[in-house]
């Protein structure tokens, strides 16, 4: 859209697309609910995000060359049609290995959803407001991510389903976005695109810049998979905090991502995307390496609010910056950093693995690693 007047009957069913987005964050829920349900090992138990996030690696590319020929709108409801029986899979067959499957379709339509939607809003919203709109649309999604605890709660509490009566509720939530998005026209930029193939998307790893935007986007999605899924341990045996409170860091940690998605959309209104993307990253190491030094549980608590405040922007900076440089090639650089998002199954899984070995503070070290990357793809971006 190359026009200043923003239109809100075409962005506001596209946000919500990215509401249905958040729910693939249920990750770090089931990792704790069925870990406790079926008594198993941390290991285990993060094959759960394992197998929702495996899918961004393998579907991306394929999706986005799809995409290119069949619509994003179209591709968009697709996803969160599948996301919609991934959610129900769970509710209606609990068992571990259904667990799973569940899990793995919803990584699926979320894989959809993703590469579809990031692109989809560049297209319903203004060019100069692209960073702005895309930390906004974050700031939906992290709405989602921080209520899906809490809504657990009352669920378990309230009804006999127990807390996946959550899966039923965003399962219905998913199809109604479906409905809603396909009841509105959208005119979809495509002539100055660049027809997407996978012989093209994977040659564009042959450009330095890209290549370093797509290992940015697998390193922070894990960790905020990481922190997420592993929150509630790690403040369970690093503080000794109660396992019902622990669970609730996990909302903090949301409410700092929404919080700071939110602002960063107003920020970036003045703030340019590299310097923005510096100043994250700086805090994100700073508040990681606090969280595991400090003894006190009221600055933990205050540690996992700013960690989501830190991370909450990277990721639509890391992909405004990249599109920015390369705007025809929006669909190959959506579904190579999408197929990035697999971090989410990768980092967990290493974090679960050493702390098995180990110990959780010692796993948790890995997310520092990741930062330190992000820190110096920022450097390197702001120079250029």
């Amino acid at each position: 859209m190359n026009t200043q007047k923003v239109n809100i009957t075409k962005i506001l069913p596209v946000l919500m697309a990215f509401f249905v987005m958040s729910f693939v964050d249920l990750v770090g829920i089931g990792v704790d609910m069925v870990k406790k349900d079926m008594n198993l090992s941390t290991t285990l138990a993060q094959l759960i995000p394992s197998a929702a996030f495996l899918w961004f690696l393998l579907l991306s590319v394929p999706v986005g060359v799809m995409q290119s020929r069949l619509g994003k709108k179209f591709m968009l409801n697709v996803g969160m049609g599948v996301t919609a029986l991934g959610l129900l899979v769970p509710f209606f067959l609990y068992s571990f290995s259904m667990v799973l499957v569940g899990f793995a379709l919803l990584g699926i339509g979320n894989t959809i959803v993703q590469v579809s939607a990031n692109p989809l809003i560049v297209d319903v919203v203004p060019g100069n407001r692209t960073s702005s709109f895309l930390s906004f649309s974050q700031f939906i999604k992290a709405i989602g991510s921080m209520i899906g605890a809490p809504l657990a709660a009352v669920f378990a509490s309230h009804f006999t389903h127990d807390w996946k009566l959550l899966f039923l509720v965003f399962g219905i939530v998913s199809i109604l976005t479906v409905i809603w998005l396909g009841s509105v026209k959208i005119n979809e930029a495509k002539n100055e695109e660049i027809k997407a193939t996978f012989s093209s998307s994977f040659k564009l790893l042959g450009t330095g810049f890209v290549l370093l935007m797509v290992l940015s986007i697998f390193l922070v999605v894990g960790v905020d998979v990481g922190f997420n899924s592993n929150s509630g341990q790690f403040l369970i045996k690093q503080f000794g905090i109660d396992p019902t409170t622990a669970a609730s860091g996990r909302s903090v940690y949301f409410f700092g991502r929404m919080l700071g998605t939110f602002g960063g959309a107003l920020l970036l209104t003045r703030i340019s995307s590299r310097k923005f993307f510096l100043g994250s990253s700086a805090l994100g190491i700073i508040c990681l390496v606090s969280i595991l030094l400090v003894k006190s549980t009221f600055m933990a608590w205050g540690l996992v609010f700013m960690i989501g405040l830190a991370v909450a922007n990277i990721w639509p900076l890391v992909f405004s910056i990249a599109v920015e440089k390369y705007p025809a090639r929006k669909n190959e650089i959506s579904g190579l950093m999408m197929m990035a998002i697999s971090g989410g199954a990768v980092i967990p899984l290493l974090i679960g693995w050493i702390s098995d070995l180990s110990n959780v503070a010692f796993g948790m070290s890995i997310l520092i690693v990741c930062m330190i990357y992000l820190l110096s793809v920022s450097v390197y971006s702001l120079k250029r």
